[in-house]
């Protein structure tokens, strides 16, 4: 593989997406070379469950990639998803350490880390990590405070963690698969990129992937997420739903989810089975909002992708029920790929591309953070593996 290559690998209890993207010299956006889908085994809410069918399943989506794309693929950028994927918000602060109280990036890494020393880490990995705020002397400072003066700099962050047992099973399972882990991102954030642009990220949004199993959201305001949670609900309880309701399969049950078939005169019954569980859906994320003080405040409203996106009128629906702008995100790529993107189930994957850049990284969402707690990770995972 060439070093402009970059494999996306996203792992869902449902499916295993990998997307293979080439960065042309000088261009920022990728061109998309392969995009494979396969059925996922050995999983359940994003946990690994059985090793072996697990494993087997990733080495099959990968050699599938390499089959199309004709190069064997040695590194990947992995997405997080799954229950025990979550946020806190911590606060921890220091005294400037130059004789002159100026505040350096020194001083900066410190404060985050003073934040980071307060977090509850039983049984958890920090993945990521994201300043939201800062304050100097007590005073709230607008940006960062580089070059400002004062004695003591507290720092306000965003922990995303996940659980060390279910993250050590899953980096196994990908490195005995045959392949090295560039990077880690959470699926939330990686699907983001793919589907908001700066100007909703800056004003406020709401991202909902409901997924098979689970449902995750990463709110953001002023540009940075502030929140982001996963609720052990999802679309295939919806599926379940309609098959128990008409006595039919659950293939049946899922095309007519969809709107690939026809239900005739029980139109309304099948809406009550649909609306009856997207409302248990969208009272989890409402919930959530109203903890965080942005229920009904987010001007960009909310974005919904994932496998339950393709819901006939889950637009119209989330809009009767958050009283916000809603609509169903499809990924933005260029017309020169030889694969189109159709659907935002492949947002979780292409973002990992987007986000794999590292010059990406450096001016978005203060991604020189995530990088030095990548590296912390990958020196933590080196001692778990075998």
């Amino acid at each position: 593989m060439t070093k402009n290559i970059v494999v996306g690998l996203d792992i869902g209890t449902a499916f295993i997406r990998v997307v293979v993207c080439e960065y042309k010299p000088g261009s920022n956006i990728p061109v998309i070379l392969a995009l494979v889908k396969k059925n996922s085994r050995g999983l359940r809410r994003g946990y690994v469950l059985q090793f072996d069918e697990a494993t087997q399943s990733i080495k099959e989506a990968l050699l599938e990639a390499e089959r199309l794309i004709g190069l064997k693929i040695k590194n990947v950028v992995l997405a997080l998803s799954g229950a025990s994927l979550e946020s806190k918000i911590v606060e921890g602060g220091i005294m400037v350490s130059r004789a002159d109280d100026e505040i350096t990036n020194t001083d900066i890494n410190r404060a985050i880390d003073a934040s980071e020393n307060n977090l509850d880490t039983n049984n958890k990995t920090v993945i990521q990590r994201f300043p939201i705020a800062y304050r100097l002397d007590g005073k709230r400072v607008s940006g960062r405070p580089d070059g400002m003066k004062g004695a003591k700099l507290e720092a306000q962050v965003l922990f995303i963690t996940y659980s060390t047992h279910h993250l050590k099973d899953l980096l196994s399972a990908v490195e005995i698969a045959g392949v090295r882990i560039d990077d880690i991102i959470s699926a939330p954030l990686a699907s983001s990129f793919a589907l908001t642009t700066r100007l909703q990220r800056t004003v406020g949004c709401v991202l909902a992937n409901i997924g098979s199993q689970t449902t995750s959201i990463v709110v953001y305001e002023e540009g940075v997420p502030i929140s982001l949670k996963v609720f052990p609900i999802g679309s295939t309880d919806i599926t379940n739903d309609i098959a128990l309701g008409f006595q039919i399969t659950l293939e049946d049950a899922e095309r007519i989810k969809t709107g690939e078939a026809e239900v005739g005169n029980t139109q309304k019954k099948l809406d009550r089975i649909i609306d009856a569980r997207l409302s248990d859906i969208f009272e989890f994320i409402e919930n959530h909002l109203k903890r965080l003080g942005r229920a009904g405040l987010l001007p960009a409203g909310i974005v919904i992708t994932g496998g339950g996106s393709g819901i006939t009128e889950i637009e119209d629906k989330a809009k009767d029920f958050f009283k916000l702008p809603a609509r169903v995100a499809v990924p933005a790529v260029t017309s020169s790929s030889r694969n189109q993107i159709k659907d935002s189930a492949w947002s979780v994957a292409y973002g990992l591309c987007l986000l794999a850049k590292e010059d990406e990284k450096e001016e978005t969402l203060n991604f020189k953070v995530i990088t030095k707690a990548s590296r912390n990770l990958f020196n933590w995972i080196k001692e778990l593996l075998p």
